[in-house]
């Protein structure tokens, strides 16, 4: 709104929380919204693309190879030339501003919780959520994040451009598990379905299939595993994406709809 901007755009694979939550504050807010999607177009469209055209967002779909050059300036201007002005938000809203938003849930739980927490685990498929949890970091505390697509090790190298580029102070403890992705983004494996199952079964706690799951999926089995120190207190962000479970059979317990929002 400083910026005087009347349109959101921004980029995301098909199953993209972030491509849902633009969609959803664009409705909200009387945004105009544009989701450049990663692949082909595909019908009928998933639950989270469904919601983000009800939402009133316009989606282009770009093939994979032109989607590796999307922060080049001679794409953007392609995109400016296409769509008119807009505010650029980058793929999971990786800035600056996302950075500081996600260092606040810290502070967030330390007021909710009676000592401080060892470790913080989260979902990861951009790293900005990670980035901006490990920048908040005090000492003695560890953010670890759970890759859920495959050949994610390029994960590492953007968490920590981010964290320099926000002049995180210290040097923060993170580190990224890429062994839980199931085959790789909106992929899963039997295992992984069983142990949604269970756990809501357990818990009365629903996950998804693209990316909560996975984390949960992971860190249960370190934990299983001894990983972990004896007594560490594990603080486990879930991210939501359960609207994407409606696009895996035997998952989906509600249906999002556009009222969700408004």
């Amino acid at each position: 709104m400083e910026q005087r901007q009347h349109t959101l755009l921004t980029f995301g694979g098909a199953w993209s929380n972030h491509i849902y939550a633009t969609a959803a504050a664009g409705a909200r807010y009387g945004f105009n919204t544009i989701g450049i999607i990663r692949g082909e177009r595909h019908e009928p469209l998933n639950p989270t693309l469904r919601f983000a055209t009800d939402c009133g967002m316009r989606l282009e779909y770009i093939d994979r190879e032109t989607y590796r050059h999307k922060t080049s300036p001679e794409f953007i201007e392609q995109l400016k030339l296409r769509h008119g002005r807009f505010y650029l938000l980058p793929e999971g809203g990786s800035n600056e501003l996302a950075l500081r938003g996600c260092a606040e849930i810290v502070a967030d739980i330390a007021v909710d919780t009676d000592r401080p927490f060892d470790v913080i685990t989260v979902a990861c498929g951009t790293g900005a959520t990670l980035a901006g949890l490990a920048s908040a970091l005090g000492h003695g505390q560890r953010a670890i994040g759970y890759a859920v697509l495959k050949g994610a090790d390029f994960l590492r190298r953007d968490v920590a451009a981010m964290l320099a580029a926000a002049g995180s102070a210290g040097t923060p403890d993170w580190r990224i598990e890429t062994g839980y992705h199931c085959g790789g983004y909106a992929r899963t494996q039997p295992a992984l379905m069983d142990f949604i199952h269970w756990f809501d079964d357990e818990f009365g706690i629903e996950l998804d299939a693209v990316y909560t799951g996975k984390m949960f999926y992971g860190l249960f089995d370190q934990i299983h595993n001894g990983v972990f120190e004896k007594g560490s207190r594990i603080i486990a962000l879930h991210t939501g994406g359960l609207q994407g479970n409606a696009g895996f059979a035997g998952l989906s317990k509600s249906q999002a709809t556009l009222s969700a929002i408004s």
